[in-house]
């Protein structure tokens, strides 16, 4: 058994940031491994300056290089648009593995607009990643109102393969104000780099999760 955390985005584009959280939540968390999981298309988000999926892919290759995060396309492989139906086809291929997922205090404002948004966290743990200026409206989010009964403490978030979901966790993790919005403000083109086949954009270097 690996115990795995799962971090869902757009990663448009991926930065220092996604990797310092990360690592910082594997050590909180006591993971073995935290895969990415890079969305073909958030619903929740518009397709007005989201760039192609291979770049994204890419740029999350790229920053993820020489660590324990794996960067996955298995959202594509799968054809899944929402997370509920992609975290029940990762249990189902892969029984043998504890999952936590991750989401960005920013993110709980929204989860109640996510699909079957009940049905997911009654799934798996959910551990949620400290983000600069949304501690107050991650605690008020509508989602919480039913999440609150389920609130696990920070300090025992090493055990969460222990707990029965639905049950949460605020951890408390070092800062990073890096912006995916603000990077793509400096630089509109990043992606183009990627799209010419850039450091890491040979598709021998994919690391397929969903496979066996």
């Amino acid at each position: 058994m690996k115990r795995i955390g799962l971090l869902g985005g757009s990663f448009n584009p991926a930065h220092r940031g996604h990797r310092r959280i990360s690592l910082a939540a594997m050590r909180a968390l006591d993971l073995d491994e935290l895969w990415w999981l890079v969305s073909p298309g958030n619903p929740l988000k518009p397709a007005d300056g989201m760039a192609d999926y291979e770049a994204r892919l890419q740029s999350a290759r790229e920053v993820a290089r020489r660590s324990p995060i794996r960067v996955s396309d298995f959202e594509r492989q799968m054809g899944t648009r929402y997370t509920v139906d992609t975290v029940a086809a990762l249990i189902k291929r892969h029984p043998q593995h504890r999952f936590i997922w991750l989401m960005g205090e920013d993110t709980v404002a929204q989860f109640h607009q996510w699909k079957n948004w009940r049905k997911l966290a009654s799934m798996l743990p959910i551990a949620v990643v400290s983000r600069p200026g949304y501690d107050d409206e991650a605690r008020a989010a509508r989602a919480m109102g039913w999440l609150r009964w389920f609130v696990r403490p920070r300090a025992k978030a090493k055990e969460w393969t222990a707990w029965s979901a639905p049950a949460i966790t605020f951890l408390r993790l070092p800062p990073d104000t890096t912006s995916a919005t603000r990077l793509r403000a400096r630089n509109p083109y990043w992606h183009r780099r990627f799209l010419r086949g850039g450091p890491v954009g040979s598709h021998k270097q994919r690391n397929n999760l969903g496979r066996p």
